[in-house]
């Protein structure tokens, strides 16, 4: 790995302290500022092909300026809006100009602070109006997009022709394809059709410099070997090399036929057979594997939502399995299924279960799963960890915070994730509180971070850095990847206009 821990604090305080010398150069407007007014004449005279701003103190902007964690708040009294591909290009044209920096945002469900203000010096970008399906290829399965399209959108226009979305999030009825796209989003299927690496043909991405340059990388060839595949410097980078404003996506085949499953283990060893054994019994079918544990089911149950099975005295398992295959033969995929649940049953690993009969009842299941965010957000304050890790080590790191905030008994550990790729959703929560807990987050933090990487795990599954995990980026990489992410930061954005102050 990189620099030891111990080694690294100091150095990384520093490195906070240059950021924010950075950013102190951004010194254009404020709200309260007499040139603000100017700089949104100037911006709105850029707009004129149907793009919008909204600014002002007497403006609600609220939900630009705030994450999905409420965790992180800026105070950007300018949103932009654009409407076309020209009319990004002139706003960054201008802004880089002009020394201000811009914060590009999708549907701002991230948990790190990545697609919000820092301060009140930057004005937000909303991609939410460059909304637009563009193409669809049926034959090839390739859609082309804005990268304001909302998931769940995209999703519903590919169902009513066949096909489906290679990416599905809880948050899918908000988030946007560019948002997903520059976090890299894996999801629920990502054992199946893996992330957006792997299922982005091409894009089209606007650059911070002197041109406002368009790069057009929006190929449509599932083979192209032209020279360095460009996209994937954008692909993950948080908005903070180029805006993304196209894209051109794989799409998959509808599944014909589906079979989603409830199943209850009594240990994480068990968890692991049952994994096991569904990769050796379903093969190419097998599309979910997703677990959550006894904390979470327990505050699903206080909660308006069922949980389908529990113990014969109506307590929850220790852990539940949502498993799901997607395949083309019904009998066949049926009759695979039946035999994975059958030897799991037979070596003792799972013991309890429910088959969804209907699509109706495989919705329902999925619903229990996607309502661990909000069940969890709605109970008090909570500190989100998206990690990875060795699936050997997947629930150990679960104890070992147990462990570390038992001197708290008011912070309620829960745990839910993909267990299939290592991902795992570590959740902290402070029943009725509104507000963070300096010394609770004192405790979680970086310990979790440090104790991630000992396992040869990953702090950031999904999501990214952002502001959240930024000083502890060299913790996990070494200091000549840091030095050379930074070194294309410096060729691309030249000015640091673009989300100063996340990722590096």
């Amino acid at each position: 790995m990189g620099m030891t821990t111990g080694n690294a604090i100091a150095p990384l305080r520093r490195i906070s302290r240059r950021i924010a010398a950075i950013q102190s150069e951004f010194r254009y407007f404020s709200s309260a500022d007499s040139s603000s007014q100017s700089l949104v004449n100037s911006l709105s005279a850029l707009l004129n092909e149907g793009g919008s701003i909204v600014h002002g103190d007497n403006v609600d902007l609220t939900r630009y300026n705030t994450d999905w964690t409420r965790q992180y708040c800026g105070n950007s009294s300018i949103v932009v809006k654009p409407k076309t591909t020209s009319e990004v290009s002139h706003i960054l044209r201008f802004c880089y100009k002009n020394n201000i920096p811009v914060v590009p945002q999708s549907g701002n469900t991230g948990l790190v602070g990545g697609s919000v203000p820092s301060g009140d010096d930057e004005i937000v970008m909303s991609m939410e109006k460059m909304n637009s399906i563009l193409s669809f290829d049926p034959i090839n399965g390739i859609i082309t997009c804005e990268s304001g399209l909302v998931l769940q959108d995209m999703q519903s226009f590919l169902e009513d022709n066949d096909h489906c979305s290679p990416l599905d999030l809880g948050a899918k009825g908000t988030c946007m394809i560019g948002g997903n796209i520059s976090t890299n989003a894996g999801g629920q299927h990502f054992y199946r059709y893996g992330s957006m690496h792997a299922n982005v043909l091409g894009l089209e991405v606007v650059l911070a410099n002197e041109n406002g340059a368009i790069l057009n990388l929006m190929n449509k060839n599932r083979k192209d070997n032209t020279g360095y595949d460009l996209k994937h410097l954008f692909i993950g980078a948080e908005g903070t090399l180029g805006i993304i404003t196209k894209a051109v996506l794989s799409c998959p085949r509808k599944a014909m036929a589906r079979n989603v499953a409830l199943l209850a283990c009594e240990s994480f060893e068990d968890v692991q057979l049952t994994l096991e054994y569904a990769k050796n019994h379903l093969g190419e079918i097998l599309s979910a594997f997703e677990m959550m544990d006894e904390n979470i089911l327990n505050a699903l149950s206080k909660s308006e939502k069922k949980v389908p099975i529990v113990r014969g005295d109506g307590q929850n398992y220790p852990f539940l399995l949502l498993i799901e295959t997607q395949g083309s033969t019904p009998e066949h995929d049926m009759a695979k299924f039946e035999n994975f649940l059958a030897f799991g049953i037979e070596q003792g690993t799972i013991v309890d279960g429910v088959v969804a009969q209907s699509g109706k009842q495989s919705l329902d299941m999925w619903e229990l799963r996607e309502s661990c965010n909000p069940v969890m957000g709605s109970m008090g304050y909570t500190y989100k960890y998206d990690v990875s890790l060795p699936i050997k080590k997947y629930y150990d790191i679960v104890g070992t915070m147990k462990e570390r905030l038992s001197s708290r008994p008011d912070a309620i550990v829960t745990s839910w994730g993909h267990v299939i790729d290592g991902n795992l959703h570590l959740n902290i929560t402070t029943s009725g509180k509104s507000s963070k807990d300096q010394e609770l987050l004192s405790l979680i933090e970086p310990f979790l971070f440090e104790e991630v990487i000992k396992m040869n795990g990953s702090i950031s599954a999904e999501h990214g850095i952002g502001v959240c995990k930024r000083e502890y980026l060299p913790l996990q990489k070494e200091k000549a990847v840091v030095d050379l992410m930074s070194l294309l930061k410096r060729q691309l954005d030249p000015k640091n206009i673009l989300n100063p102050g996340k990722l590096i």
